[in-house]
């Protein structure tokens, strides 16, 4: 979609998704994966627990629910684009996740663990299969896999439960995960050391290991992940972006709704949470997750509604503009954050990993985010896309797309390009 036809107020929204998936990610930039699994190394400074306490409140688990709903939303977009011009939708956005999925796979086992966009991209497949729904069928599947890992993880805590009230159950369901918990620390260890101190190559083994530990955390995360995807189709569908100023009465409405439940689920979420261990099923592990399940994407719609609500005064669509930028080349802007940071946490780097606490990532995190606002706008005013969204769309669409922004005649309109012929 040219710049003329696009939604602005979605890569804003874009953008803002951009900097709160940083501050959470900053902390797995700086330990493994498996500490937090175990909720290992707390911070033990007043000001460590405030931040980490706060990221955990304000940013886990909203982040990648509001990029997974606009991308949800931009599925159904390009869905009804396809429509209306008479092509066929299902190969070309098979192409389009095949392409992702590259992205994906390249940024995991070469540079970091914490990728998203393989699995946007598998999920992204799935999506396809209800891109015909209607509206409201759409709701009650996003409720229903958005309960889903709920009973997973209640199914889990009664089985401990039973484990633990059969003779001498309880004695081996400790020793299972006490042995769980040492080999979980022993491997943090070890990561911990190569990524400290190891070369490239060394981290690079090392995170093909750590990757075979992700795939096991995915069917959690997917199913949170799918609901946002099917709230963005749903929007799509209702056409609600088409129309902001129309749908004022339901963006307040979201807007209240999502500030109550979700000031009252993160609550449960990180006060729950910090009684309880993520690897060992109790009741509190339970009540944190009810929290997190239905408080993660409540907050995630109270910041959208804010900040759809914010755009419709002028003075603030100023403002928030700049960060339209930062949508706009969203993916670029994404790796370029694990390049920064990566940089200068791991051994081959500036070496700076495990040394940097909670409060200290949030200041990090402003600043990375602060040289990526002015560094887009001056992108864009040169190239079309970002560089990773024009590779991406090259390749989806089998030819070499056109880069560089049209020339400006004398007085500052833009002068069509050609584009030899392509559609």
């Amino acid at each position: 979609m040219p710049p003329s036809q696009r939604i602005e107020t979605i890569d804003i929204l874009r953008g803002f998704a951009i900097f709160g998936i940083l501050l959470v990610n900053m902390a797995l930039f700086n330990q493994t994966i498996y500490a937090q699994a175990l909720s290992l190394n707390e911070p033990s400074g007043a000001l460590d627990r405030l931040a980490r306490w706060g990221i955990q409140f304000f940013a886990e688990g909203k982040f990648y629910s509001i990029f997974a709903f606009l991308f949800g939303l931009g599925m159904a977009m390009q869905y009804r684009r396809a429509q209306e011009h008479g092509t066929r939708f299902v190969p070309f956005f098979l192409r389009r996740m095949l392409v992702l999925l590259g992205i994906g796979f390249i940024h995991a086992y070469l540079f970091w663990i914490g990728d998203i966009l393989l699995l946007y991209a598998v999920l992204g497949v799935v999506l396809l299969v209800f891109r015909n729904c209607r509206p409201r069928t759409l709701l009650i599947w996003a409720t229903v896999v958005l309960i889903v890992p709920l009973l997973i993880n209640s199914a889990l805590l009664g089985l401990v439960a039973l484990g633990r009230a059969m003779p001498e159950g309880a004695a081996m369901v400790d020793t299972a995960l006490a042995e769980q918990q040492r080999s979980y620390q022993a491997l943090s260890a070890q990561a911990d050391q190569v990524y400290a101190s190891g070369t490239f190559a060394e981290i690079t083994r090392q995170r093909v290991q750590d990757m075979t530990f992700i795939y096991f955390t995915w069917p959690f995360m997917a199913f949170n992940v799918l609901a946002m995807l099917l709230l963005g189709l749903y929007a799509g569908a209702r056409r609600i972006f088409d129309n902001i100023a129309g749908h004022l009465p339901l963006i307040r409405r979201l807007w209240l709704w999502g500030l109550v439940v979700g000031v009252i689920g993160n609550l449960a979420y990180v006060v729950a949470g910090h009684w309880s261990n993520r690897s060992d099923p109790s009741p509190q592990l339970i009540l944190a997750l009810i929290g997190q399940t239905f408080g993660a994407p409540a907050l995630s719609i109270f910041y959208m509604t804010s900040l759809l609500l914010l755009v419709q005064a002028a003075s603030w669509e100023r403002r928030l503009q700049p960060l339209a930028s930062v949508g706009r080349m969203a993916i670029s802007n994404y790796l370029l954050q694990t390049l920064i940071c990566t940089t200068l946490f791991y051994g081959y780097g500036f070496g700076l990993y495990g040394q940097v606490g909670a409060a200290a990532g949030v200041l990090l995190t402003l600043a990375i985010y602060a040289l990526q606002i002015p560094l887009s706008v001056w992108w864009l005013r040169q190239f079309r896309f970002g560089p990773v969204e024009w590779l991406w769309r090259s390749l989806t669409y089998g030819y070499k797309q056109p880069m560089r922004c049209p020339p400006t005649d004398t007085s500052g309109r833009s002068r069509p390009a050609s584009l030899g012929g392509r559609p």
